[in-house]
């Protein structure tokens, strides 16, 4: 199938053709990044924006790296000393970069919807890197794509989601894509990080960790995020980690091969032991390695699908 969409903006709209095509193309790109000069021509004389409104580490510099190696021209704008600052308003931010020539913005904001919004304002193609609680897709197609690269298949494979899942726009596109895709899904946590009604995408519910790791083929374990101290009823950190923590004793009674994720930023002895991040089940560095690959499959798809909408128009 061909990719016809000019932004991405979150895996529910997607259907499984357009999920398989975007990991497809990663899987062609992934190659460039093992070679001496790790640079194709296929976005060169495009120019992508990122315009992030939240810290990052890891995306930024993924869609970065991933944007030069399609050869495109890449212009980060940091928020704190821009006009932002002044009051400028989202809209009227992307309608000055479409005006400056842009042909992607690559959007992380804390406000769930923003990167919809945005894609509705402006005849260029938007990327959404993650917004609010709503979510994040790329980081979804990365840990599927790792997934599939290392088990082969996604369809039948049992994934437990482990950690802040109420908060979680990591969570909420993985669900998405993996149901979408034929995998099984088990969202573990304490109750009150467990959203209302979640059942009704398609996912089981515990709050045992023990059950949740007893047949997984994966877990992906999120980062717990204390920052937003909601009061009394969330969780502590050490509690937490007693309760719901990764370690190799709870790996023991799980499958021998169980594949370990995390999208990073981990916090080590909360959510996840160090022996266990760093250890041979993990494939937390080969997610940030997919990324790229994920990525400039993602830049790719939707600047040739602006291109086509250019032209009919």
């Amino acid at each position: 199938m061909a990719w016809i969409r000019k932004d991405l903006l979150g895996l529910e709209e997607l259907g499984k053709e357009e999920i398989e095509l975007i990991l497809s193309t990663a899987e062609s790109f992934k190659e460039v990044s093992s070679r001496e000069i790790k640079k194709v021509p296929a976005l060169r004389g495009k120019t992508v924006v990122n315009l992030f409104y939240e810290p990052s580490t890891r995306t930024r510099v993924s869609f970065e790296v991933a944007a030069k190696r399609l050869s495109a021209d890449v212009i980060n704008i940091a928020t704190e000393s821009s006009s932002i600052k002044k009051g400028e308003t989202l809209v009227d931010t992307g309608a000055n970069i479409e005006a400056l020539k842009a042909d992607i913005i690559v959007i992380r904001h804390n406000a769930s919807g923003a990167a919809a919004m945005l894609a509705r304002r402006v005849n260029i193609s938007v990327v959404n890197a993650g917004d609010g609680w709503h979510e994040h897709p790329t980081q979804a197609l990365l840990d599927i794509f790792t997934l599939k690269e290392k088990l082969g298949h996604i369809s039948g494979l049992k994934v437990s989601i482990v950690g802040d899942i109420a908060h979680s726009r990591v969570a909420r596109s993985n669900i998405w894509g993996l149901t979408k895709l034929g995998a099984q899904v088990t969202v573990c946590a304490p109750k009150m990080l467990i959203p209302p009604e979640i059942e009704k995408m398609g996912v089981k519910v515990s709050d045992n960790i023990n059950d949740a790791l007893k047949d997984a083929d994966a877990v992906n374990v999120l980062r717990m995020q204390f920052e937003r101290d909601l009061g009394t009823a969330f969780p502590q950190q050490l509690e937490y980690f007693k309760n719901f923590g990764i370690t190799e004793e709870r790996l023991k009674k799980a499958k021998k091969n169980i594949i370990v994720m995390h999208p990073g930023p981990i916090n080590r002895g909360i959510e996840i032991e160090s022996s266990v991040a760093d250890g041979a089940n993990s494939v937390i560095l080969e997610q940030v390695t997919n990324g790229i690959a994920v990525r400039m499959a993602v830049l790719f798809l939707v600047a040739q699908a602006q291109e086509k909408i250019a032209f009919s128009g």
